[in-house]
């Protein structure tokens, strides 16, 4: 169908952040898969066909969505990250920012744990662009422990892309918790595991580092 309200104006962009806002929520309660123009508009009060008007099919909804996630994350996540210290206070910040923005951030959880579960067995385009995101930020976790490494904070023997797995491997297990089992203590829980498996890598110097950055974190803003 072709698009009769371009999002190039001022008022179009406003309402097409709007739409993916709802999206992305509505996503990470009902899963990505189940994301279409009707229950979206219905969600909104909009109609289908002014919807059309900005996402032409449910596949280009559905990417969309995902790179309305995964901005969100990045400004909520990676750039107060990016602020701290290189080395370990940088990872100590990406881990911390993380969780907290998993338990906080969407009514319904983690949008890239949901998104996983929900287009794991879907070869195609929307499983390649959630893929290819969920990589992205386990290479970021790589990079940052080869930067802590090359500050003297990481023994250089350690595996980054090992510890990486196991950071993410965490929060997953946070997310089942917390969604799954309403367990109220899981991000805490994740966050000790995540500080003691850092800590298990860590020089003398490292930990003298860890043990000064880690309560002079900020809290992820509502």
């Amino acid at each position: 169908m072709k698009r009769r309200f371009p999002a190039t104006t001022e008022r179009g962009e406003a309402t097409r952040r709007r739409v993916l806002d709802a999206a992305v929520e509505l996503a990470a309660v009902e899963g990505l898969s189940g994301l279409t123009i009707g229950r979206l508009a219905e969600v909104l009060g909009m109609s289908k066909a002014g919807l059309f008007g900005y996402f032409g099919s449910k596949e280009e909804l559905q990417l969309a969505t995902v790179a309305a996630a995964e901005a969100s994350f990045i400004e909520r996540v990676v750039e107060p990250a990016m602020r701290a210290d290189e080395g370990l206070p940088r990872l100590v910040a990406l881990c911390t920012y993380w969780l907290d923005y998993a338990a906080t951030a969407l009514h319904g959880g983690c949008f890239f744990m949901a998104a996983a579960a929900d287009v794991d067995g879907h070869p195609g385009p929307l499983r390649d662009r959630v893929a290819h995101t969920m990589r992205s930020w386990l290479f970021a976790l790589e990079g940052a422990v080869r930067a802590a490494q090359a500050a003297g904070h990481v023994d250089e023997r350690a595996d980054p892309a090992q510890i990486a797995f196991e950071l993410n491997a965490v929060e997953i297990a946070a997310a089942w918790s917390r969604q799954l089992l309403d367990d109220a203590g899981a991000s805490e829980r994740a966050k000790r595991a995540m500080f003691e498996r850092i800590a298990a890598s860590t020089t003398r110097a490292g930990k003298r580092v860890l043990s000064e950055v880690t309560p002079r974190l900020e809290p992820l803003r509502a």
